[in-house]
């Protein structure tokens, strides 16, 4: 079974760069079927997927998000790293990272990491 845990700074200041690592054990970013991928929740509101990285490396994402996101890896440590760059405090939330699964019958999110809360306050 495929366990991810995120860690990284619970508070910045508007303009800082965010950058949150989600810990694969139990699995291979590289070998597994997955797409690797960050999802985010403001609080009072719904998820928000911002992108993922595949196996091959190759990365997607959100399209409104797309200038400040990056997503990487550190193959060696089975690790995903996402920064996310000139943050308001629109972007507080719980950062969430998760496997999508292509099924025959669709794509289906099957493993979630427990999330982190990240703050951005003045």
């Amino acid at each position: 079974q495929v366990r991810l845990q995120e860690s990284g700074p619970g508070l910045l200041k508007p303009s800082q760069t965010l950058s949150l690592t989600c810990t694969v054990s139990g699995g291979s970013i590289t070998t597994d079927p997955y797409y690797w991928n960050w999802i985010r929740q403001p609080p009072g509101k719904g998820l928000e997927w911002i992108g993922y990285i595949g196996r091959s490396g190759k990365t997607y994402y959100n399209p409104p998000l797309k200038s400040r996101t990056s997503i990487s890896r550190d193959t060696s440590k089975n690790q995903l790293t996402l920064q996310l760059s000139s943050l308001t405090p629109e972007d507080t939330a719980v950062y969430y990272c998760a496997t999508l699964r292509d099924y025959s019958d669709g794509y289906y999110y099957t493993y979630w990491g427990q999330g982190t809360r990240v703050t951005v306050s003045s």
